[in-house]
This record gives C-alpha cells, sequence and structure tokens, in this order.
C-alpha cells in the first residue's frame, strides 16, 4: 500500500466503529500495557504482530487464543521479521526509549508510531454516556505526585457522583477502562514522560484533548531515556495541549506556568494555578490554613470556598506540604468538573496514601521509621526532607544519570546522618563532602542485596535518638538492588519490625519473661551512636 493510502487510511481510523480490519500492526513490548494494546487491536479485526525480547509466561500464552503472533528475540537490531510482516502502524509500549534501533527504525522508515495513549484515544467511543459521548479525560503528570494525585482526583470526582477511574501509568492500562462495559464518565489518566513523548507524535485529524490537564512540577528525572532536560522538559509541556477547559499549573514552579503559557489550547481554556501560598482570583491556595478555592465560583475576586483544612489533613497523615500541594491540584482538575466542596472534603475524609509513600512503618524506642521508598528523584526526597527535617537519611541506589549533588548542598546539611546505599553511591558520598562535610556518612556495600536494609535499620538505630525519624527516601531507582521501589520499602519495613522483635524478645529475657507494660520495644532506651 502506497504511503499516501495508508496515511489516508489512518485519518479515518479515529472511532471504535471505523474499519480497522486488516490493518497490519506491530506491537512493541508485552508487559500489561502491550497486552492491553496487542487485545485491543485483535478485538477490532487488525493483524497482530507483538515483538517482544522476552514474553510473560501467561502473556504469551494467551496471544494465540486473541488471534495475534508473537516474536521474541534480541532488539539490538530490526528483526527480519518485522521488516518482512511491513507494519503501517507501529505501537511501542512506553519502554522503548526515542533512540532503541527498532523506533529510530520506524521513524526513519516512514511508518505510524503511537504510543497506547494515543490508541485509546482513537477508540474511545466504545462505551459512551447516556448522551452519546465518550468519558472526559483529565491528565496529570509530573516528575513527582502523579500516583497521588490520580488516586485524589479519581475519589473526589467520584464521592461527586460521577464514574470515574485512575488508569493509565498509576497501572490500569486505558484501553482496558476503555472497554469497559460499564463505562466511565470521567477517565483520570496519569501519564509518564515516556508517553508524553509518543503523544507528542499525534498527527492525526483528532489529537487527544483532554476536559482538564495538570503538570505538577517538573526536575531532573529519566534524562537517560530521553536524551536531555529540555527533551524531558518537552514531553512533560505536551500534557496541556488542546486541553478545553484548565490547564491547572503550580505557581510554586516557574516551569509548568511557561507550559501552560506555550500551550496550543482551546479557545476560553482556563491557566488555574494552586500552591501553598494565599490563592488569587483563578487560584487554589491556603489561607490561615484552610485550603480554599478562588478559581471555581462566580464571586472570586472577593470571596473563596472553603475545600478542607491542614489541621483535618494532618489527622489522616496528609498534611506533609507536598501531599497539600497534590490535594490543591487533585481539587482544581475535580472542581473544573463541577465537584461540589462539600464531596471533596468528604474524598479526603477517607483517603489514604499508597505503601511507600511517606508511610510510616513503626515507631520504636521514640524513633520513627518513614518509608518513602517512591522518592525515586531527588525532587521527591526533596519533599520528604522538607517534612521530616533532622532525619537520619537512607539515600541511594540507581541514579539515572542525575546530579545529586544539587539535592545534597540543598537538604543534606539540615540531617543528622546520612546512609549510602546502592551502586552509585560515590557521587552521594562526594555530594556530602563537598555541600555537608560535617554530616556523620555512612556506607552500606551495594553487594550485599538480601541483608542490605537489616544493615540499614541496625546502623540508623545506633545513630537515632528518641524523638529522631529514620527516612528511607532514596532519591534513586531500586533496580539495582531491588525488584521494584515497593520491593525496597517492604523490605526496609521488615527489618524495622524484625529489630523491633529482636529487641523484644531481649527485654523480655531481661525481665525473666514476664509480661506487662516494659515489655513495649518502645520502653527500650535509646542506643549509642555509632562511630
Amino acid at each position: 500500500m502506497a504511503g499516501g493510502a495508508v496515511t489516508g487510511r489512518l485519518d479515518e481510523l479515529t472511532s471504535w466503529h471505523a474499519d480497522w480490519k486488516g490493518l497490519r500492526v506491530a506491537v512493541l513490548g508485552l508487559s500489561m500495557t502491550g497486552f492491553s494494546v496487542a487485545d485491543t487491536l485483535a478485538e477490532l479485526g487488525a493483524e497482530v504482530l507483538v515483538v517482544t525480547q522476552d514474553a510473560d509466561a501467561e502473556y504469551a500464552r494467551l496471544l494465540p487464543v486473541i488471534g495475534a503472533t508473537l516474536w521474541t528475540g534480541a532488539l539490538d537490531t530490526v528483526p527480519a521479521e518485522l521488516e518482512a510482516f511491513a507494519p503501517e502502524v507501529v505501537v511501542a509500549s512506553p519502554g522503548f526509549a526515542p533512540h532503541h534501533p527498532v523506533i529510530a527504525w520506524v521513524r526513519a522508515s516512514g511508518i505510524a508510531l503511537w504510543g497506547d495513549i494515543e490508541l485509546a484515544w482513537r477508540v474511545r467511543d466504545k462505551v459512551v454516556r447516556a448522551d452519546g459521548t465518550p468519558a472526559d479525560w483529565v491528565l496529570i503528570t509530573g516528575t513527582n505526585g502523579k500516583t497521588t494525585t490520580t488516586q485524589l482526583t479519581a475519589a473526589m470526582l467520584v464521592a461527586g457522583g460521577l464514574r470515574a477511574a485512575p488508569v493509565g501509568n498509576i497501572g490500569v492500562p486505558v484501553l482496558d477502562a476503555v472497554r469497559d462495559p460499564a463505562g466511565f464518565d470521567v477517565l483520570v489518566v496519569e501519564l509518564s514522560s515516556h508517553q508524553l513523548w509518543y503523544l507528542s507524535l499525534q498527527d492525526g485529524p483528532d489529537p487527544l484533548s483532554p476536559h482538564a490537564s495538570v503538570c505538577l512540577n517538573l526536575a531532573d528525572d529519566h534524562l537517560q531515556w530521553h536524551g536531555s532536560f529540555a527533551a524531558y522538559r518537552d514531553a512533560k509541556a505536551v500534557v496541556y495541549e488542546n486541553t478545553r477547559v484548565a490547564c491547572v499549573y503550580n505557581k510554586a514552579d516557574a516551569a509548568t506556568r511557561v507550559m501552560v503559557e506555550e500551550a496550543d489550547v482551546v479557545d476560553g481554556c482556563r491557566a488555574i494555578g494552586f500552591d501553598l501560598g494565599v490563592p488569587g482570583p483563578s487560584d487554589l491556595g491556603v489561607v490561615d490554613g484552610i485550603l480554599v478555592d478562588r478559581a471555581f465560583l462566580d464571586d472570586r475576586r472577593t470571596s473563596a470556598l472553603e475545600l478542607t483544612t491542614v489541621a483535618d489533613l494532618a489527622a489522616r497523615g496528609l498534611a506533609a506540604p507536598h501531599v497539600v500541594a497534590n490535594i490543591l491540584a487533585a481539587a482544581a482538575l475535580a472542581r473544573s468538573l463541577e465537584v461540589a466542596p462539600a464531596a471533596i472534603a468528604a474524598a479526603l475524609d477517607t483517603f489514604r496514601l499508597d505503601a511507600h509513600r511517606i508511610e510510616v512503618v513503626a515507631v520504636t524506642a521514640g524513633i520513627t521509621w518513614v518509608d518513602d521508598s517512591k522518592a525515586t528523584n531527588p525532587h521527591a526526597a526533596a519533599s520528604s526532607l522538607a517534612a521530616f527535617p533532622g532525619a537520619v537519611w537512607v539515600v541511594g541506589g540507581q541514579l539515572k544519570g542525575v546530579d545529586i549533588a544539587e539535592l545534597v548542598a540543598a537538604r543534606g546539611g539540615g540531617v543528622k546522618a546520612a546512609i549510602v546505599i546502592g551502586v552509585d553511591r560515590d557521587p552521594i558520598t562526594e555530594a556530602f563532602a563537598r555541600h555537608a562535610p560535617g554530616i556523620p556518612l555512612f556506607e552500606v556495600d551495594h553487594a550485599q542485596t538480601e541483608d542490605v536494609m537489616a544493615q540499614v535499620v541496625e546502623l540508623a538505630a545506633e545513630i537515632a535518638r528518641d524523638g529522631d525519624v529514620v527516612l528511607l527516601a532514596p532519591a534513586a531507582a531500586s533496580f539495582d538492588q531491588f525488584d521494584s521501589y515497593a520491593d525496597r520499602g517492604h523490605r526496609f519495613a521488615r527489618a524495622v519490625k524484625d529489630r523491633a522483635n529482636r529487641d523484644e524478645n531481649q527485654q523480655d529475657r531481661s525481665h525473666g519473661g514476664g509480661a506487662g507494660d516494659d515489655d513495649d520495644p518502645a520502653a527500650d532506651p535509646p542506643r549509642g551512636a555509632a562511630g
């Protein structure tokens, strides 16, 4: 088929009900996202070839059942089978970076390159609302806070009586939600910078146009994937393109404001700011400990609507400054869909942060142990350190090409001590030597994977005193030592609890095994500092 004919046909594929039959599509990758893409295309009648280096056994078993073909093998060069298939479209999983050899071949060959988000937008009308329209989309990105804000927004929308679901990078493929027969009023879509880069390639007649969008913040991350900070920033900025009602931005992060100013949006779309200060007439913010909305009310120049209070949030473990900022961003998105302030307050009454997000895993001997393993980059770790000044900081892992020196210079001098883990320890210890030389520094050998957290906890227990916090906020990825940030957090929590149980057993023996209040591990005297 000639290139022009292919392009013409793809321009017609903007509905579930279009003619997708026989379209040759190569799907790169067979993760949860890759399988959702293959399953959708097979259901539409396309001819599907899945190309992947490794295949999960269950997904590999299901592919022939749905009518797709699987090829596995090395992808450092373009497989001959892929070339012979002559795809009209390639849909890549977000793990494939722009410089990947197969992606480079696709682009050089002039083959249409989509991500799963573009495909989902094209077929979003499979299930429609009572008025015949598909669900509205709300887009959320940012270096940090995406998942929490996505969950918050969805919870607020549901509390407001809307059928809403958190989807996308949060773990539920958008295509699965689009095909859910129950249907939704709103899809709250968390987008990674990788997904947004693929979305930047869309050139069809019906580009994604969300109801509202937000970039929460911007800091160095994923530089190896994107190649530069500028490319990473440009990918994040795509979230605002074609927004119809509200572009929500962080007033404390100038980069997000510039993104909104430069975005090509639908006429009438408003810029809505948020931060922890007193809000202006089109903002959400905090006044005397009260979270307020001055954007979505008629008399916004002289009045504000109360959403909740910092005191109420504190009672639910939601008062850390960066969490309050996420709540304000989510509230702005929900208010853009006319969710009442009372519904927002009700959602917050029952909302809880996910595990590994500033999660207190134990309080023993007066020491509070906090798992923020989700802080996988310096920006996220800075927020944690701001919430727990003077903590014993557990830091390190795989830095992903990010310079940690700025974080150490800004926050390192305020910690009680630092325990450095992971494969990239040298840049961290060098940053402390330059910027915070007076802070006690301890290293745990990265090769000791199985017991690394046990060593961390033993060191921290020697350093910390009654009233101190031990904070796992690694500022780095986990894959050098652990299966995931969750695995890293689980191991930390388990090591903390193992040590508490051991201390309790020792105390039992010292008291002759008798039970009583003194058996509480919190009654143990603080241990002396190491070194």
